[in-house]
């Protein structure tokens, strides 16, 4: 990797470039919560950029086309390369155990009770309206089929009527 004097992302995070996508969000939610501004001790200047900066590096690191292209900037290649383990005094099994999670996609998370509550009156609200279709072609029966038009015919026939025989009084007057 070619080394510059502005940090890369991964450094920021604290995070080789072979990290995991779940390393990265640990890291950020950690670093977040260190440099949030209403929750350190630092000035708020030096807290508010910080915490921009860790905003940046998740934002392009969670998102693996954004990540793809930051990795080609900073010259960092995925494909062929080893990389070492980032302590070589502890195995790297130690870690964390991905096969215990029940999450296939490491962006994926659980539904908020909110996200919950909204399906639940989604659904209901499905079956509400369902339900009164149902009720309402029930008790209507015949009657739901057939149309106004058909039944006021004979009204509007009679209103054409009149207004021939006024308009045909009217040329014969004159």
């Amino acid at each position: 990797m070619p080394q510059s004097s502005e940090p890369t992302y991964y450094s920021l995070l604290g995070l080789h470039p072979s990290a995991s996508v779940m390393d990265i969000r640990r890291a950020y939610r950690e670093l977040s919560k260190r440099y949030h501004p209403d929750t350190t001790d630092l000035p708020s200047a030096i807290a508010t950029a910080k915490f921009q900066q860790l905003n940046e590096a998740y934002i392009t690191l969670s998102h693996p086309e954004r990540r793809f292209g930051y990795d080609l900037k900073i010259g960092y290649s995925r494909f062929g390369v080893i990389q070492p383990p980032l302590d070589l005094n502890h195995p790297v099994s130690g870690s964390h155990d991905r096969s215990k999670s029940a999450y296939l996609d490491a962006s994926d998370r659980p539904l908020s009770s909110g996200e919950i509550f909204a399906l639940f009156m989604l659904v209901l609200t499905f079956v509400g309206c369902l339900l009164l279709a149902v009720a309402i072609g029930l008790t209507r029966g015949e009657a739901a089929f057939q149309t106004h038009l058909l039944q006021s015919t004979p009204s509007i026939q009679q209103h054409i009527n009149h207004v021939l025989q006024l308009i045909t009084s009217v040329v014969i007057k004159n």
